[in-house]
């Protein structure tokens, strides 16, 4: 997979926020491409604070309101809530596990973890769950076998 097919690199999470960000980045990404993604991303950090999961999961209504509309970002009011309500799931999640990357070696298979992932957090499909695993390290098929796994070709920009 990597960088040559558009993807966010990886990185070592050492908060629950760096997986609120990753997440993040591929809630955004449904229905449009990584470079929009990109080049909207140093506003998003901004308008999420930074994706600090406990802050984006006390957001208010009126402060969502304002997320999406604020022109530096990418207005989507219901990709918007999903982060909110992700960043709230995922601390649960954290707290119930005794830390987030206990939760998602859980299930210890990548398809079930995957299922999972979909189940607990919205605006999470299945590309979106292929790409946060590999961004947070945690092990995935080759790019190529996950996407002939799925019955389709791979997408230069997914």
């Amino acid at each position: 997979m990597a960088e040559e097919y558009g993807a966010p690199a990886q990185i070592t999470p050492t908060r629950l926020g760096d997986y609120l960000e990753a997440m993040s980045k591929s809630v955004f990404q449904s229905g449009m491409s990584w470079k929009v993604v990109k080049s909207k991303w140093p506003a998003l950090r901004e308008a999420f604070r930074e994706f600090d999961a406990t802050t984006v999961a006390s957001l208010t209504e009126g402060e969502i309101a304002e997320l999406a509309q604020d022109p530096r970002i990418i207005r989507n009011r219901r990709k918007v809530e999903a982060i909110v309500d992700n960043a709230r799931r995922m601390i649960e999640l954290d707290e119930e596990h005794r830390g987030f990357k206990n939760y998602l070696r859980s299930q210890g298979d990548f398809e079930l973890t995957v299922k999972d992932l979909r189940k607990d957090f919205r605006f999470l499909g299945d590309s979106g769950a292929y790409i946060f695993l590999y961004v947070v390290g945690e092990p995935v098929p080759e790019y190529d076998d996950w996407c002939k796994s799925r019955g389709r070709e791979h997408s230069h920009d997914h």
